[in-house]
C-alpha cells in the first residue's frame, strides 16, 4: 500500500465547501496541496485512520461538545483546509500525544493538528510570504541573513544618526568597560523598539483575520452561556499564566515544566530589559545608574536567573523529543527552528557575559553581535515562526470561552430552556439536529 492517495497531476482547487443544513452532506473540493502538506507531517494518515474516535475520547483537552480532534481528522483527510484553519480547536490542542500514544492505528493525530497550526500561521500571518519562509528549511539563508543585514546596516549609520540628533554617549569613570562603544544604548533601544512593535503589529494582524475566520466558520451556538470578551481575556489570561490545560496531559506530563520555566524565564528576563529602556523615564530609578551591571546587581542576578530558567526549559524541551517513545512528537523543522533560535539566543547571552567580565576584545563584541542578531531574529519572526501560537492560540482560548461553548453540558441545557421559552428551537430539536449532523459525517467519513 502507498504512503500517500493516488492524486491526479492537475492544479489542486481551493478549498469550497458550503455549511448544509439539518445535518445534510456537504460539497467537498479537496484541497490537494493542503493534504500533500499534512501527508509529510504524517504519512498514511488519509488510509489509516478509520475514525474510531479513540483520539477524542482520550484527549483531555476536548470539550464534550464537538469534541477534537476526530473531526479534524476527517476534513484533514478531506483537505477542507478553509474548514480547519478557522477552527479554534486546532489551537485549542496542546499537543500533549494522549491521542498519539493511544490511537491504534498509530495515525499520530497530535503530529496532524500541529500540521494544521502550521498551515494557519502561513495562512493568516501577514506578510504571509514570511510565514512560509518560516516553514521551510531552504529559506533558513534568508531567514538569518535578514536580521544580519538590519544591523549592520543600523550600526553603520549609527554616526551619521548621532550627528544629526546631536546625540553624545556619556563616557567617565561610572561607564565600566562598556559595550556602547560600538553599540550605542540609544540605537540598540530604538532599534529594536521599532520592530518589536512592528512584529507584535504583524501578529495582531494575524489574530484579527483568524478571529474573523472563526466567527464566520464556528459561529456563537449558545448566547446565552457566552462570555463577554473582557471574561473571556481574564479568564484566558489565568488559563495561560498557570498553564491550566497542560497539566491535565499524561503522556508528555514534563513538558509543564520545561514551558512554565521559559514562560517565567522570559518574564523575567523582559522586566530587567524593560527596567534599563526606561532608565531616563522610570521613576523608581534614584541616583546613579551604573551600567552595565554588576556580577551581584539585583538586575544582573535576575537576568542570569531567567536565563537559566530559559535554557533549562529548552533543554528539557529537546531531551523531551528524544525519549525514545514512538508515540512521542520528535518535532519537524518548524519546532526545531524555534527551539535552536532560544537556544542560541541564551547560549550567546552567556557568552558574552564572560566575555565582558574576562575583558577580552574583540571577541566579546563578536559574541554580543551574533547575540544581537538571533534575538533580532526571535523578534522579526514572532507571528512566523512557532511563537506565532502565542497570538493564534490565545485567540483561539479566549474565543472558545467567548462562544460559550467550553461550558458544563448542563449549564447548555439549562440555557437552551431559557431561550426556548422565547420561542427558539427545543433541546431535543437541537439534539436531534446534532445526531443528524453526526451521522452525515459518519456516512461521508466512509
Amino acid at each position: 500500500m502507498q504512503d500517500k492517495p493516488n492524486i491526479s497531476a492537475e492544479d489542486s482547487p481551493k478549498t469550497t465547501f458550503v455549511l448544509s443544513k439539518n445535518g445534510r452532506p456537504l460539497l467537498i473540493e479537496p484541497d490537494l496541496d493542503f493534504i500533500r502538506m499534512l501527508g509529510k507531517h504524517t504519512p498514511g494518515i488519509y488510509k489509516k485512520c478509520m475514525q474510531c474516535g479513540t483520539c477524542s475520547a482520550t484527549c483531555e483537552l476536548s470539550p464534550d461538545p464537538e469534541p477534537f480532534p476526530r473531526k479534524e481528522m476527517a476534513w484533514a483527510s478531506w483537505g477542507m483546509k478553509d474548514l480547519l484553519l478557522g477552527d479554534p480547536d486546532v489551537w485549542l490542542c496542546h499537543q500533549c500525544n494522549d491521542c498519539s500514544a493511544k490511537c491504534p492505528r498509530d495515525v499520530k493525530p497530535g503530529d496532524v493538528m500541529a500540521g494544521i497550526r502550521q498551515a494557519g500561521v502561513i495562512r493568516w500571518s501577514f506578510p504571509s510570504f514570511l510565514g512560509k519562509w518560516a516553514s521551510e528549511p531552504q529559506s533558513v539563508i534568508f531567514l538569518l541573513a535578514i536580521p544580519t543585514l538590519l544591523l549592520i546596516l543600523a550600526l553603520y549609520l549609527k554616526d551619521p544618526i548621532a550627528n544629526v540628533l546631536g546625540i553624545i554617549e556619556p563616557t567617565g569613570e561610572r561607564i565600566i568597560y562598556p559595550y556602547s562603544s560600538m553599540f550605542p544604548h540609544w540605537l540598540l533601544i530604538s532599534f529594536f523598539m521599532f520592530f518589536s512593535i512592528l512584529a507584535s503589529a504583524s501578529g495582531i494582524i494575524g489574530a484579527i483575520r483568524f478571529w474573523k475566520a472563526m466567527k464566520t466558520t464556528f459561529p456563537r451556538k449558545n448566547p446565552a452561556s457566552a462570555k463577554s470578551l473582557f471574561s473571556s481575556i481574564i479568564v484566558t489570561l489565568k488559563k495561560i499564566i498557570f498553564h491550566d490545560d497542560f497539566s491535565k496531559c499524561t503522556e508528555s506530563a514534563p513538558r509543564l515544566w520545561s514551558h512554565m520555566l521559559v514562560l517565567f524565564g522570559f518574564a523575567g528576563l523582559s522586566l530587567v530589559t524593560f527596567w534599563i529602556i526606561t532608565i531616563r523615564i522610570n521613576p523608581f530609578i534614584q541616583g546613579d545608574f551604573i551600567y552595565p551591571f554588576s556580577f551581584w546587581s539585583p538586575w544582573k542576578i535576575l537576568a542570569n536567573l531567567g536565563g537559566a530558567a530559559v535554557l533549562a526549559g529548552i533543554l528539557l524541551m529537546i531531551m523531551d523529543r528524544y525519549k525514545g517513545k514512538e508515540s512521542a512528537h520528535t518535532g519537524k523543522y518548524f519546532d526545531w527552528l524555534l527551539l535552536g533560535t532560544i537556544l542560541i539566543v541564551v547560549i550567546t547571552g552567556y557568552i558574552t557575559e564572560v566575555l565582558h567580565y574576562v575583558r577580552l576584545d574583540p571577541h566579546r563584541h563578536l559574541a554580543y553581535f551574533t547575540h544581537l542578531v538571533f534575538v533580532l531574529g526571535l523578534i522579526l519572526y514572532l507571528p512566523y515562526s512557532k511563537l506565532a501560537h502565542i497570538f493564534y492560540r490565545t485567540t483561539a482560548l479566549i474565543y472558545d470561552e467567548y462562544t460559550g461553548r467550553n461550558v458544563e453540558i448542563s449549564t447548555v441545557v439549562n440555557a437552551n430552556l431559557t431561550v426556548n421559552s422565547d420561542g427558539e428551537d427545543s433541546p431535543r430539536q437541537e439534539e436531534e439536529t446534532a445526531s443528524e449532523q453526526g451521522n452525515a459525517t459518519t456516512q461521508n467519513g466512509s
